[in-house]
């Protein structure tokens, strides 16, 4: 008789913590496949040496389900375009995926957007408002602080000398010019120049 108490006690507990067990699983399941919770963070934009274009960079860190950014505006440009880079090879994309619990990287070597026929040339210090269209996530806003031409966040050598820097710059100004040219040539890019 003593027994079947004991055994129910024994029982409900059993089903009390196989039922906690549950709740917790399906908690971190639905926050992976649920609502996405995008932030967006390191955003910048290389002073650009001249022309009517220019780049910019950022990360998304998102700790909730999948998104996709869709597109980019900013009143600076007439145009904001997604590219990527693969092998030194740049491609216009029409989107890029935001991985659930994941980040999405534009980054210098990379990702990153071009700021197409500027209406006004960013130089460093200012700040650019830019606005990152994403499928479930709606438009989240970010400012863009403009950089020196030669900044890189994710360069070891960050604390190069003044005359290494100074060098640097030179060189940046002349590439920017060179990658900017090659933008235009870009066969993705000759349909958008003649508009």
């Amino acid at each position: 008789m003593r027994r079947t108490p004991l055994a129910l006690g024994a029982t409900a507990l059993a089903a009390g913590l196989a039922l906690t067990a549950c709740g917790s699983g399906d908690s971190s399941a639905s926050a992976s496949s649920g609502k996405p919770a995008v932030k967006v963070g390191g955003a910048f934009i290389p002073a650009p040496a001249g022309g009517d274009m220019a780049a910019g960079f950022f990360i998304v860190h998102n700790s909730g389900g999948a998104d996709t950014l869709t597109s980019v505006t900013s009143s600076i440009a007439q145009q904001v375009t997604l590219h990527s880079t693969k092998g030194g090879v740049m491609k216009e994309q029409k989107s890029f995926p935001v991985p659930a619990d994941g980040e999405l990287d534009f980054e210098r070597g990379g990702n990153h957007l071009m700021f197409e026929n500027l209406k006004q040339t960013p130089k460093e210090g200012d700040k650019v408002s830019v606005e990152l269209h994403f499928a479930k996530s709606g438009t989240v806003t970010v400012t863009f602080p403009v950089k020196a031409a030669t900044y890189n966040p994710t360069a070891k050598s960050a604390h190069s000398s003044m005359s290494a820097h100074s060098s640097m710059s030179s060189m940046a100004s002349r590439s920017s010019v060179s990658s900017m040219a090659s933008h235009k040539s870009h066969p993705s890019h000759t349909s958008h120049t003649s508009h």
